[in-house]
């Protein structure tokens, strides 16, 4: 008879499985075979632990004492730098405000100095201004004299001429002179 293929008992619809060489059930849990296992298993466990705690273990803690002492020394570094930072802050917000106050001085003595100038300019220009008021003034007076000194005269020959007119006569100068001046008294 002829072995069965595998697709033969599939299609029959069982399965064969080949015998067993450990016999039936799971080798682990036999029996006969249960000391030889303990046996490797401590051995292999021994084996096991002897490697991590000579060789993965130190190397583990190793790294990890090298991280702590970076983080420690990352984090010292950092406080230092916040340190200077502020330090840098503060220095600037000093030299800030000293160049604010200094630019404040500046201002306020350069408006000092345009409001002198300002004043100085002012009573130069009143002085000017004064002066020539007054010699204006002056002016004023002496063409006022002047012109009254010419009105005695032009009123003594419009008198002349209107009693010349009326007349047909001219009159003295001087008796024309000597009316006005007790017209101008009289006033």
């Amino acid at each position: 008879m002829a072995q069965p293929t595998p697709h033969a008992n599939l299609q029959e619809g069982l399965i064969h499985e080949p015998a067993s060489e450990h016999g039936g059930g799971f080798p682990p849990f036999q029996s006969s075979t249960f000391v030889a296992q303990i046996l490797w298993l401590a051995i292999a466990f021994g084996l096991l632990y002897y490697l991590m705690s000579r060789v993965a273990l130190p190397r583990i803690t190793a790294i990890l004492h090298d991280r702590q002492t970076r983080l420690a020394g990352d984090l010292d570094a950092a406080t230092r730098m916040k340190t200077d930072a502020d330090a840098a802050r503060e220095s600037y917000e000093t030299s800030l405000k000293e160049a604010q106050a200094k630019a404040k001085g500046i201002a306020q003595a350069t408006r000092d100095s345009l409001a002198a100038e300002a004043e100085t300019r002012r009573k130069g220009l009143e002085a000017d201004l004064a002066a020539k008021l007054a010699d204006a003034e002056t002016q004023i007076r002496s063409r006022t004299v002047s012109a009254m000194s010419n009105v005695r005269e032009v009123a003594a020959d419009a008198a002349t001429a209107i009693v010349e007119r009326l007349t047909g006569q001219a009159p003295e100068r001087a008796a024309v002179e000597a009316a006005y001046d007790r017209t101008q008294t009289a006033h």
